[in-house]
């Protein structure tokens, strides 16, 4: 027992690269190792940055938490949204070659872009798209849900994906615009977003641990497994492949390699003397552009105050100090990357956790020192804020459960529910049954639905075994009824931005049925002195009535066939003696029986 002790205390002294280089940062190895530890993180590293050079650089705790790996400040981490100050910086470099300009419309370099309503069409800015100013909200489980590699199909999704508020009236934060962006350089370079990145950023400032997707996250050495923490155990997740969307989210790196990215910005775009970008733009990027929210002094923080926005970086003060900042969090990871241009100082912590605290407190243990301000006790506050944050969560399943309703049976057998269910500024999944249960099934996600009451399900996590561990925190299945009583779609509050539900129209997926069978069902119907007309062709089964026009009918059973353009309309095929003697088509007003001849 005394051995392993020890040999846990020598690993949580760090793998400092660059460590007690300088007095400021005497002993600081002590204080970011009780971070980790309080946090329960797998692991991080962290920079340091002063003019051009790194005075500290170092790794805590393990990048490969099962097989005990150590990180170290070389290690890769995906950086999430720290990569949006990359993607605006491309169009900076641009405007600078006198490609573009910020107050074009991005419709002039993507033509295929359009947005819900002509005000928008007509008005938008690139300058909108880079600090959050468009008044469309996140929409994000467009892309979380319905990932895809093509960017065209990312583009063509905007159209459907309603604003909240006006043009430049709020700041809200929105990854699509941000994927504009980088379709935009696409367009005017020539070269994908990935190659506009390494050419013009990573190869320049050396940044070679440094890679754009997570194919090749897979394929490098020394990369960090991301992890959760769940019940107090950290828990091993998977990579998320963030695809098309890459422009808002894509970079991994190491904290050595954002190193060289914050010497950019802290030199006025020089890197070794060589320029990277323009002085013009930096001074630009870091400014603000839209008012984040009033970010009023607190009581006990009266000198961190401002939360602005400029293009792809926040702005605060730290306790009087000009701060400029991005975090980033995808799936397993948390960033931050932030510099103070007047101190020409720069921090980054990258961690291997999700939704982690480690990258503020961090940044903030050592800003205190780098900056000379008064201490604040990081580590004190996340053990109360924990505390907190528990008798919160026990207290909110107190009173979920007084609240729960009464369950009520839904109104229809469970294979009702079943089919595609799609949007068009989102995408398609699929609700299956399995023996007496129902599940939705998205591209990289499985959600169990348990019924909640009425035609209301809970969705809970099912892709590695069902985790009913945690609720849906309010996503819940609604499903809608067409005035034929059939289940027509699921409403989805997948926006909270938005006041209403977002609807996922149902279309019954279609069954093979054989071509003999079909063959069986072709023939004249008659009804009310009425001929309707069955044919095949082509394998598939059509209706014509007189005075319409045709219609094609596909199968969700043997005998039971939709009406592929009409809303709750069906016909079902009714045998007797071996032989097709009747069409029974329902419709909103009731059924009606046709007679075969």
């Amino acid at each position: 027992m005394n051995k392993h002790i020890t040999l846990t205390l020598l690993f949580l002294i760090g793998l400092s690269a660059n460590a007690q280089t300088d007095k400021r940062l005497k002993g600081i190895d002590k204080d970011l190792n009780a971070l980790l530890q309080t946090a329960k993180a797998a692991g991080f590293s962290v920079a340091v940055v002063e003019k051009d050079k790194v005075i500290y650089s170092a790794g805590f705790g393990y990048r490969d938490h099962e097989k005990k790996l150590p990180a170290d400040a070389n290690t890769l981490f995906a950086i999430g949204s720290s990569t949006k100050a990359f993607t605006s910086a491309i169009l900076g470099s641009l405007r600078a070659d006198g490609k573009l300009d910020f107050d074009d419309s991005p419709l002039k370099y993507v033509p295929e872009l359009q947005f819900y309503n002509n005000d928008l069409n007509g008005n938008v800015n690139i300058e909108d798209l880079m600090s959050h100013r468009t008044g469309i909200p996140r929409h994000d489980y467009s892309w979380y849900l319905f990932p895809t590699h093509s960017r065209d199909s990312i583009i063509q999704r905007i159209k459907y994906q309603e604003p909240f508020t006006g043009l430049r009236k709020q700041w809200h934060y929105n990854n699509f615009m941000f994927t504009v962006q980088g379709v935009i350089a696409e367009k005017i370079t020539g070269k994908s977003w990935e190659d506009n990145i390494r050419e013009r950023f990573l190869v320049p400032l050396g940044m070679n641990r440094t890679n754009v997707s997570i194919a090749e996250m897979k394929a490098a050495s020394n990369a960090a497994l991301g992890y959760d923490l769940k019940n107090d155990v950290i828990t091993r997740t998977d990579y998320y492949d963030i695809a098309a969307m890459a422009p808002a989210g894509a970079i991994n790196s190491s904290a050595n390699d954002i190193a060289n990215w914050m010497m950019v910005w802290i030199n006025k775009g020089k890197f070794k003397g060589r320029e990277i970008l323009p002085e013009a733009y930096i001074n630009e990027a870091m400014s603000s552009h839209a008012v984040v929210r009033g970010g009023l002094p607190s009581k006990e923080y009266p000198t961190t105050f401002m939360a602005n926005y400029g293009y792809g970086w926040m702005m605060a003060s730290y306790k009087g100090h000009y701060r400029v900042e991005h975090g980033g969090n995808i799936d397993g990871f948390s960033a931050s990357v932030a510099f103070f241009p007047a101190e020409e100082i720069g921090i980054v912590v990258l961690t291997n956790q999700n939704g982690s605290s480690i990258p503020s407190l961090v940044r903030n243990t050592i800003a205190d020192r780098m900056l000379g301000t008064k201490k604040t006790d990081w580590n004190a506050q996340l053990k109360d804020e924990l505390k907190k944050a528990k008798e919160a969560e026990a207290e909110a399943k107190k009173v979920k459960k007084q609240d729960d309703p009464v369950t009520k049976a839904p109104s229809h057998e469970l294979n009702d529910y079943t089919g595609l269910f799609t949007n068009p500024g989102y995408g398609t999944f699929e609700i299956v049954r399995k023996g007496d249960s129902l599940f939705a099934e998205f591209q990289q996600t499985r959600f169990y639905l348990k019924h909640k009451h009425y035609d209301i399900f809970a969705p809970y996590d099912a892709k590695d075994g069902i985790d009913t561990s945690e609720d849906s925190n309010g996503l819940f299945f609604n499903f809608a009824t067409n005035d034929g009583g059939d289940i027509s779609g699921v409403k989805l509050k997948v926006e909270q931005s938005l006041d209403h539900p977002l609807e996922f129209t149902r279309k019954p997926k279609a069954v093979a049925v054989d071509g003999d069978i079909l063959n069986e069902y072709a023939g004249n119907y008659e009804i009310a002195g009425m001929t309707v007309k069955v044919s095949v062709k082509n394998g598939k089964l059509y209706m014509f009535v007189p005075g319409q026009p045709e219609y094609e009918l596909s199968p969700t059973s043997k005998t039971m066939y939709v009406v592929t353009t009409l809303d709750g309309y069906k016909a079902e095929f009714i045998s007797k003696d071996g032989k097709v003697r009747e069409m029974v088509m329902h419709q909103p007003n009731g059924k009606f029986t046709a007679v075969k001849k």
